[in-house]
């Protein structure tokens, strides 16, 4: 896919305040992104960093209050996300961008049967008849790979295992033939074979469908095989975005090295101990007016603690960081003057 391609989601300036009685939480701090038809952007960091409050508040799925969308632009299809109408919103949510939940249990209604969760999105958004829906469902089904879909119609969320489970989440999502799908740890409470097989599903449908996907995840392993680019975020901040190859090979944020130092290594000789990294992130009360990562950075200056840092663009096309390490870097040493 082109790098020159026009985005179908650009994001500009989000940011998003919790209250609470402790105060604000500002959980999303003018975060910039943007989504290229048919790419993968994985979207990394700890859990706290704000990865799936910043997705969430794309489709205005967050509670308000507490939640408050206080600044930004979501332009997709030509019109702001966080402009437009309740019911103009309802009609992209589902149908035009599709959103996997962490939790399937949590997420599947336990007293409505699969095929009824399945036909409700059909039946709503594309009106489909209730026989319609029902071919499209058992379709759906099969494509992501529920083995007897027609029986399985009739099951309720209960009666299928974990894996089964976020399969069902994935049709739902996948049931208007939206442009983009985002995936919200859609791994997480899985065991590992189970969550091989849902990454290779998800390969096979963004080859069969042609979607743009943004995977939110903690697991670098799993971007690395999945991703055409990388967003890694703290503190509610874009701290490093660029190519999956060079992120991985030249990462030039203190926290993403740290966060790729905490993988285990496969091959070459075993570490004594994993690496972690020391403190959690922030609660952020205020707005960010200085680098959020100094108070865990071994690299941190007197500069870190009196001025945030705006992402700056690095040599390899698209590769951006936000650290005034970059700007020491580029600055040349002074010459010496002959006395």
């Amino acid at each position: 896919m082109p790098d020159t391609a026009m985005p179908i989601l650009d994001v500009k300036g989000l940011k998003t305040v919790f209250r609470t009685r402790g105060g604000e939480v500002h959980a999303v701090n003018s975060v910039d992104f943007h989504l290229r038809p048919g790419e993968l952007l994985g979207v990394v960091g700890e859990s706290g960093s704000g990865k799936s409050v910043t997705m969430m508040s794309l489709l205005r799925l967050l509670p308000s209050p507490p939640a408050e969308m206080r600044d930004g632009k979501v332009m997709f299809d030509g019109q702001d996300l966080l402009k437009i109408s309740p019911e103009e919103l309802r009609q992209v949510r589902g149908s035009k961008i599709g959103f996997i939940f962490q939790d399937p249990m949590t997420s599947l209604n336990p007293v409505y049967t699969v095929g009824f969760q399945l036909a409700e999105p059909l039946r709503a958004h594309m009106g489909m008849s209730r026989s319609q829906a029902r071919t499209r469902s058992i379709e759906l089904l099969k494509l992501v790979g529920i083995p007897d879909a027609e029986r399985r119609l009739k099951d309720y969320p209960h009666q299928f295992s974990g894996g089964m489970r976020q399969r069902v989440m994935i049709a739902i999502a996948l049931a208007c033939d939206p442009k983009v799908l985002i995936a919200d740890e859609p791994t997480t409470a899985l065991d590992v074979t189970i969550q091989a097989q849902i990454i290779e599903l998800v390969k096979e449908l963004r080859q069969k469908l042609g979607m743009a996907i943004i995977w939110i995840t903690h697991d670098l392993g799993v971007i690395a095989g999945i991703a055409d680019r990388v967003m890694v975020m703290y503190a509610g901040q874009v701290v490093e975005e660029g190519p999956v190859k060079e992120i991985f090979s030249d990462p030039q944020h203190p926290y993403t090295q740290a966060l790729l130092k905490t993988v285990p290594a496969v091959r070459g000789a075993r570490a004594e101990k994993l690496e972690v990294i020391e403190g959690q992130p922030p609660i952020m009360y205020e707005a960010p007016v200085a680098c959020s990562f100094r108070n865990r950075c071994q690299f941190a200056f007197d500069r870190c603690s009196q001025e945030n840092p705006a992402l700056t663009q690095i040599s390899a096309p698209g590769h951006r960081a936000a650290c005034f390490l970059l700007d020491k870097a580029s600055t040349p040493e002074p010459e010496a003057v002959d006395g």
